[in-house]
């Protein structure tokens, strides 16, 4: 496997493991949490993350050919929510993976 393809497959990884952390946090953490856990901008922004992060991921498995204008806008939807994330209670883990995922987009996307 050469070096794009390699970056590609982390981009994957990267991309899967985001759309599970925000799904899963939102679902379980947040909706538990309230306050300005459940904050509509704030949920909306994890709901969208994770929605592109699956497209992102979709679209480098079967072959698109422009998939690096969806990186694009994966990496920033995942830094948004990586900042929406970052200081409130319990969400350290979430806003890790999001600014994981939005530096590896970013790449992927130049």
């Amino acid at each position: 496997m050469n070096a794009v393809a390699n970056e590609m497959e982390s981009c994957i990884d990267s991309c899967l493991a985001c759309y599970r952390q925000c799904v899963r946090t939102a679902m379980h953490h947040c909706l538990e949490a309230g306050g300005e856990h459940v904050a509509p901008h704030h949920f909306r922004l994890m709901m969208g993350c994770a929605e592109m992060c699956r497209t992102a991921a979709h679209a480098m498995l079967v072959g698109v050919e422009n998939h690096k204008v969806i990186c694009g806008a994966c990496a920033v939807l995942c830094d948004d929510c990586a900042a929406s994330c970052d200081g409130m209670d319990g969400m350290a883990e979430c806003a890790r993976t999001c600014g994981d995922c939005a530096e590896i987009c970013g790449r992927m996307a130049s």
